[in-house]
């Protein structure tokens, strides 16, 4: 395995690298970026439900819209609420599926090493001994 770390090449070129090669899973930060960007998106939903109650508060005056606004505020919180968990439960399931991966690469290697240092300990195996091949008297 050392002859594969010394062909990679160091420095900035290393991350170009690993994305030619796949020696290195870039999935785990795209992930993050991904997770982020929806919990953006929840947000921007989040934000829309304030909003919209707001304005069915604001239509009309009176006790009867306001009581209608309620409802439609606290369901869209609990709705907004319920995307956050989905989208986290969704997310951690890739997060997991990759570093899955990762780890079994790692078991694949360490046992290969094993091999590598198992093949060259053990003396090559020799040829069991013929038995001498008898003649039936007739």
């Amino acid at each position: 395995m050392a002859s594969a770390n010394k062909s990679k090449p160091r420095g900035s070129s290393g991350l170009f690298w690993d994305l030619l090669t796949f020696d290195r899973l870039v999935t785990g930060p795209v992930i993050h970026l991904i997770y982020w960007s929806g919990l953006g998106v929840v947000a921007l939903f989040a934000f829309s439900v304030v909003g919209a109650a707001v304005g069915l508060a604001l239509k009309e005056p009176g006790l009867q819209s306001l009581l209608l606004a309620l409802p439609v505020l606290v369901a869209g919180l609990l709705v907004s609420a319920a995307m956050v968990l989905l989208w986290r439960a969704f997310c951690e399931f890739y997060v997991a599926i990759f570093r899955i991966s990762e780890d079994l690469r790692a078991l694949r290697q360490a046992s290969d090493a094993d091999h590598a240092v198992a093949a060259v300990t053990r003396p090559p195996a020799q040829a069991p001994a013929q038995a001498p091949v008898q003649k039936p008297t007739a």
